[in-house]
């Protein structure tokens, strides 16, 4: 396909650099991606940045550098590496998407869609990035930088997400069955930084030619999106307890539902803010009081406002939950981002 073999020539030269990535002229030498590596990018990236993933990425694989070593890792342990990455179901099914390759697949990522589609977290677009990327199998990808790219060359303005299965099937017919791994890599590389969201490069875009869009006028304003609800807001609170020895009462959330297997403050339930401030009794009898300032979150599908409480607890108190963390074993940065901002704020007021 003469549009793959020009997207293929521009990323011979611009490939961006990627800790997970094998460049494409090591890759013409035979030299291919790490399964491992290339599952642990995608699971990062997924609504998140590469330049926010890079870090965690490099202290994921330095600390764990094979799947095998994932799956022997303590829960927590893994938690709080992903602390302040988000969406921490990802970080659960990391977990037990190593230890289902380690013990039915002894130790290796399959090269076959259809069974990378039966491990934990890995849906269709994981999928078939791992099977281009790591295998050379010729499956489409289609993230939020290659709907962009194939809305403005074909001219499609369809609102997402209705318009999924057109930009796939447009996406499908332009990979190709030589290379695929790397043409994947490149046109989301191209979405990335030349076909970008505002003022994309267009006269120096490899596609500039064959782009419907560009042509028309109308590369700007694609793709179309259905609006968005506005997202509601929800109320909780949270304590922040401290003995005198410097141990702060934490506790680990359920496994289940938000910052599952996550450390956190004991607290209320987060419910609409039309609803009176649910009941929470403090966690242990003490002195405590509200701070003035209270924390905003946004989450992915609301606006979470926390009033914080604090309070120095005795040093023979028993909890009715959670447990006293020692501060040598307690890390701010283990603690995900809402919880973290508590702490902040408890810290600046003390």
């Amino acid at each position: 396909m003469i549009l793959s073999s020009d997207l293929l020539a521009w990323y011979d030269l611009h490939a961006r650099r990627m800790p997970w990535r094998v460049p494409p002229h090591d890759r013409k030498s035979g030299q291919m991606p790490d399964p491992y590596r290339v599952w642990m990018s995608e699971v990062m990236l997924q609504q998140t940045t590469v330049v926010t993933v890079k870090d965690y990425f490099k202290r994921f694989t330095k600390r764990w550098p094979s799947v095998a070593d994932l799956a022997a890792a303590q829960d927590s342990d893994v938690m709080g590496e992903w602390a302040g990455l988000g969406y921490y179901a990802r970080a659960r099914n990391l977990l037990k998407c190593a230890r289902q390759v380690v013990a039915e697949h002894g130790g290796h990522f399959p090269a076959d869609h259809a069974a990378l589609l039966k491990l934990p977290g890995i849906g269709p677009y994981t999928a078939a990035a791992i099977s281009s990327i790591a295998f050379d199998l010729p499956y489409a990808v289609l993230d939020g930088n290659v709907e962009r790219v194939m809305a403005r060359l074909h001219d499609i303005h369809t609102p997402l997400p209705q318009a999924k299965p057109q930009l796939m099937m447009q996406a499908e017919n332009l990979t190709p069955a030589k290379r695929p791994g790397d043409y994947a890599q490149a046109v989301m590389d191209l979405g990335a930084t030349i076909c970008t969201p505002k003022s994309p490069a267009c006269g120096i875009c490899p596609w500039r030619e064959p782009c419907k869009a560009r042509t028309r006028g109308t590369a700007p304003e694609l793709p179309k999106k259905t609006p968005k609800k506005a997202k509601p807001t929800r109320h909780g609170i949270v304590y922040l307890g401290q003995r005198s020895d410097g141990a702060w009462l934490l506790e680990t959330r359920p496994d289940k539902g938000l910052l599952g297997g996550m450390l956190g403050w004991p607290g209320s339930d987060w419910v609409d803010i039309s609803q009176t401030m649910p009941d929470a009794p403090p966690p242990t009898p003490a002195n405590w009081k509200r701070l003035p300032e209270e924390v905003r979150h946004t989450f992915t599908h609301f606006h979470l406002k926390l009033s914080v409480f604090t309070a120095q607890i005795d040093q023979k108190a028993v909890p009715e939950t959670g447990r006293f963390l020692p501060p040598a074993e307690f890390r701010p940065s283990d603690l995900p981002t809402v919880m973290r901002k508590a702490y902040d704020l408890a810290r600046i007021a003390s």
